[in-house]
């Protein structure tokens, strides 16, 4: 498939930015020349520039490729880099986090106040018997107490399991009966568009049946509900953690020690817990924090993800943190109680880098331009943008109105899987909007055919990653997953992409049947089973739809059962089955359309044939 070629205009940065970036063009060049001769050199370099409680006996172990190891022998903790190692230098009172509540109530931590706080929770979490290789699942809103636990979590060696708070309780059981954790963190609520949400609640249908081997559940109160609290298992996260002593000891971890598991969906459509460690993660992504968002003393940095996506692992905790400068956190929709609350933090707070999605971006342009106009934006220095192919327009009415023409705006691309940014322009680039630029060093990626064959520029083909690279992942919940993921020697991303007359990269969505929707991945396969446990649904299949706001919703293709298919209210039974996704998988969902059909069209092997769903779908 040959697309045409964009004869859209560049945008140059300016001659002071050039001056005062981290990396200038020059050094930019150097470090991609050094990184292709020899990119073991290349990372081990970055991974200087962190601490280590003992240094590695090599770069990478490649003896059970695919499955490559990064730094073995090396001993570490993400904690001590992003936490420890600060409070014995001047960021330790520096303003670690900036958190501001829908309602307006804020709060701010400093370095070392955010150290004490994570310390009482990991003294409390030992004394629940938690330690080293323990996995605790965390379903929580965007409150302090979330980065408090994550990083508690990870200090005593545990691995932490976030799930974002928007999914229902049958997904939330589904994710705790993979995963086993021993503990689950909640809140009693949370506030998200002028409404409260519980939260607690959907904990307790979640282990109803299935989940004995859940010990105990610590919640939150953020919302002040009388939330039911069952004696012999639930306890209140203040209680538990006002007793505790501030000093705690950080777990040595060894490199191949897991972080983190993360479920995302995949190209075989059924949900996958995808683990990160300590080493390769934090190396991969401290190196994009001084390079790529080219971090500076002053910089108030936000990113608008939330934590139950890898984006905010990456880039609202961890990466923050390792780089010493300031996060913010805000809890509530972007768009409460006016189109202007975004523009109303960067400017109350300074904000000087933005990193948010194209699902906002393109909300926001909906209420025109005067909204940002309202406000003092000139703090910020670069804008960012994540999740999915950001558009032209998009990318053009950002620049204009955030970054008043005079802000590079990078449009970046990397998955759960990769850990942190992979391909994306630099500050000092020149700029095509559209495009997601080029590899950064060390990174090595191909477009190519379905035999693995490279394809020409211009044409559309499979994007996928030709070398290891420090923040991949250690292995999938279910070994099987990381195996279809490696092929033909390299990382197969699932995403289709080209590169221009430039040589730069333009993504084009999803090659595997995982709809994008406002940059949460919700695999057709999921959406699918959700809707055949209605009494009304005999077969569905789920296609994606392209959406002017979210980029993508789903859209469904229903066989009645015999007793709604002479039923001639078709109107009440799609309000019925949208009720009914929003309660199996949660608001995340977004059913765009019902088409009631007599069958599905199938393949001859009698596999469901999206092509044929999907043409029908763009009608």
């Amino acid at each position: 498939m040959i697309i045409p070629q964009s004869t859209e205009r560049v945008f140059r940065p300016l001659p002071q930015l050039v001056i005062e970036a981290n990396v200038n063009p020059q050094q930019l060049a150097r470090a991609h020349a050094a990184a292709n001769q020899d990119p073991l050199a290349y990372w081990e370099e970055a991974a200087q520039e962190l601490e280590w409680f003992h240094k590695w006996d090599a770069v990478l172990d490649d003896r059970y490729a695919p499955r490559f190891r990064w730094f073995p022998g090396a001993q570490t903790n993400i904690v001590h880099n992003a936490l420890d190692r600060h409070i014995t230098t001047g960021v330790k009172n520096k303003l670690a986090l900036i958190w501001e509540g829908e309602a307006g109530d804020t709060r701010k931590y400093t370095y070392y106040e955010v150290y004490r706080e994570v310390n009482k929770l990991a003294n409390a979490l030992r004394s629940l018997g938690l330690g080293k290789g323990d996995r605790v699942v965390l379903y929580l809103p965007l409150v302090p107490q979330a980065a408090f636990a994550m990083l508690a979590v990870a200090k005593i060696g545990a691995v932490h399991c976030a799930v974002f708070p928007g999914f229902s309780a049958k997904a939330l059981r589904t994710r705790i009966q993979e995963l086993r954790p021993r503990l689950v963190i909640t809140a009693d609520g949370f506030y998200r568009g002028g409404r409260l949400i519980a939260l607690k609640n959907a904990v307790d249908e979640a282990l109803e049946r299935g989940c004995d081997f859940v010990e105990g559940v610590i919640v939150v109160r953020r919302a002040g509900l009388d939330t039911p609290m069952n004696e012999s298992r639930d306890l209140d996260y203040d209680a538990i953690v006002r007793r505790e002593r501030w000093e705690a000891a950080t777990e040595v971890m060894g490199s191949d020690d897991p972080l983190f598991i993360l479920t995302t969906s995949g190209t075989t459509g059924t949900p996958k817990g995808i683990l990160h460690g300590h080493a390769g993660y934090m190396v991969g992504l401290a190196r994009t924090l001084h390079w790529l968002f080219d971090i500076k003393p002053t910089d108030i940095f936000w990113c608008t993800s939330d934590l139950g996506w890898i984006t905010g692992h990456s880039y609202v905790l961890y990466g923050p943190l390792i780089a010493g400068t300031t996060t913010v956190m805000y809890e509530g929709h972007p768009l409460y109680p006016q189109a202007d609350r975004m523009w109303d933090i960067v400017d109350r707070y300074g904000v000087t880098i933005l990193y948010t999605t194209p699902t906002v971006i393109r909300m926001l342009m909906r209420y025109g331009d005067q909204y940002p106009a309202m406000h003092d934006l000139s703090t910020l220095r670069l804008l960012a943008s994540v999740g999915e192919p950001l558009g032209v327009d998009a990318w053009l009415w950002l620049y204009k109105n955030a970054g008043h023409s005079r802000c590079p705006l990078l449009d970046t691309w990397w998955q759960t899987e990769t850990g942190c940014a992979m391909i994306a322009p630099f500050p000092v680039s020149v700029l095509k909007p559209g495009s997601v630029h080029r590899p950064l060093p060390g990174i090595s990626v191909d477009i190519v055919d379905e035999a693995g064959h490279a394809v020409d520029h211009g044409t559309l083909g499979r994007l996928v990653i030709t070398r290891p690279w420090p923040s991949m992942p250690l292995d999938f919940v279910r070994p099987e997953d990381f195996d279809a993921a490696w092929q033909q020697n390299a990382w197969h991303t699932g995403d289709l992409a080209l590169r221009d007359e430039d040589g730069l990269i333009h993504i084009h969505g999803r090659a595997d049947d995982v709809l994008n929707i406002a940059g949460h991945r919700l695999s057709c396969a999921e959406l699918e089973l959700a809707l055949q446990t209605h009494k009304a649904v005999a077969e569905a299949a789920v296609v994606g739809v392209p959406d002017r706001i979210k980029g993508e919703v789903a859209k469904a293709f229903v066989v009645l059962t015999p007793e709604f298919a002479s039923l001639e209210d078709h109107g009440e039974i799609i309000r019925l089955l949208r009720q009914h996704l929003r309660k199996e998988v949660g608001p995340v969902a977004v059913l765009r359309s019902v088409v009631f059909v007599e069958s599905l069209p199938r393949t001859e092997s009698g596999k469901i044939a999206r092509a044929a769903l999907k043409a029908l779908g763009e009608e």
